[in-house]
């Protein structure tokens, strides 16, 4: 069995474009993938069909030379484009060779180490009422044991700090006396905050309320920064999403810049890759709980790997249940109780519905707050 073309498609959601991937072999049998986002997505899209004409005639089971083959082939360690690409074209190649052999991927990877995965989701929400709201109907509807907040208040950049810092415990106290005392609620400011000391500064506000972990509290290129931070912080510190590979998760986990780790799998090198960063982090004492934003084959993938995979403690998670997402395939993975069931079938246990991707168009894609009112440049 040979590669013999691989395929793109994307969709954009309303809100950005998911990337999807199909590579299909000589013997009719095929696999899907899910890309990253990373913005430019024509040229991840590009990337992959630059692949497409090095894995041509190779055998799609040999993963792990593949995955050498497009890593070390690039010219440079690969940044998130091509990594991206990669990612994608990895998860086809397990749900080929789960396909092949008759086994869901969960089954390859070590077999099953728990019976379902537990998921969260970030309920939204501009006021602590509205957040409160949101959370409530979130666990009625999904049963979910686990939520995620923005802590910022709307136009915090144009708050003085104390105001933001007030504005942040408001939501969380709002969500928590809502849901009580047994929800875990973690924290993400998606990075917006600058110096280390404010991040503890906003910490130190919230942490009365038990937030399940803080993620992403700085930017994640100082990698010290971070570790110092940690060692301060009084809530769980998680991080990774903007992290590749084993080689950046390395210097993350041996110098203790994380409680959690979350790596994407469409991002930083793929399912096997996301396994032996996992491995390392286990040997640290580190949990790990990934970063999930993509689309439905991206959480299947994920499924895949949190259900073979004994340092997991949650995985992020947004709803298959309605349109546009519920369209691109024709089952998606199903949340019962605040869990998602491990897939049965072989591969991935999913599969595109390609007719329906003409229904929602690429549409070219930038960050709409990259520039603030004031005409400065925002962080992240």
């Amino acid at each position: 069995m040979k590669v013999d073309r691989i395929d793109t498609f994307l969709a954009n959601t309303g809100g950005r474009n998911l990337c999807f991937v199909k590579v299909s072999t000589d013997e009719g049998l095929y696999g899907i993938g899910e890309a990253y986002s990373v913005g430019p997505d024509k040229a991840t899209e590009a990337a992959i069909h630059d692949f497409e004409e090095w894995l041509k005639g190779q055998d799609p089971l040999r993963i792990e030379h593949l995955w050498a083959l497009m890593y070390n082939g690039t010219r440079f360690p690969p940044g998130p484009t091509i990594l991206a690409a990669l990612s994608g074209i990895e998860h086809a190649l397990w749900d080929i060779k789960g396909k092949a052999l008759g086994v869901p991927v969960w089954q390859l990877l070590g077999g099953a180490v728990r019976d379902r995965v537990r998921v969260y989701q970030n309920p939204g929400g501009r006021t602590p009422e509205e957040m409160a709201e949101r959370a409530l109907a979130l666990i009625e509807r999904y049963g979910y044991t686990a939520l995620k907040l923005g802590p910022h208040p709307p136009g915090s950049e144009q708050m003085p700090w104390n105001a933001v810092l007030r504005g942040a415990a408001g939501r969380m106290k709002a969500v928590r006396d809502a849901v009580g005392p047994d929800v875990d609620v973690g924290l993400d400011p998606h990075a917006k905050i600058f110096e280390p000391v404010r991040a503890l500064q906003m910490a130190q506000a919230v942490a009365e309320y038990n937030p399940y972990f803080f993620e992403e509290p700085i930017r994640p290129e100082n990698i010290d920064a971070m570790a110092s931070f940690k060692r301060q912080c009084p809530i769980p510190v998680a991080t990774g999403e903007c992290l590749y590979t084993k080689y950046e998760f390395r210097d993350l986990i041996v110098r203790q810049g994380a409680d959690l780790i979350q790596p994407d799998v469409c991002l930083m090198g793929g399912l096997l890759e996301m396994k032996k960063v996992a491995a390392m982090a286990e040997a640290h004492y580190v949990m790990v709980a990934p970063h999930n934003p993509m689309g439905p084959v991206a959480t299947a993938v994920n499924v895949h790997f949190c259900a073979s995979t004994p340092n997991v403690a949650v995985l992020e998670y947004n709803p298959d249940d309605r349109p546009p997402r519920r369209d691109l395939v024709k089952e998606p993975l199903v949340v019962k109780d605040g869990y998602i069931e491990l897939p049965a079938g072989p591969g991935l246990g999913i599969e595109l519905d390609e007719g329906a991707f003409q229904k929602y168009p690429y549409r070219s894609w930038r960050r709409t707050n990259a520039v603030r009112p004031d005409g400065s440049i925002a962080f992240n």
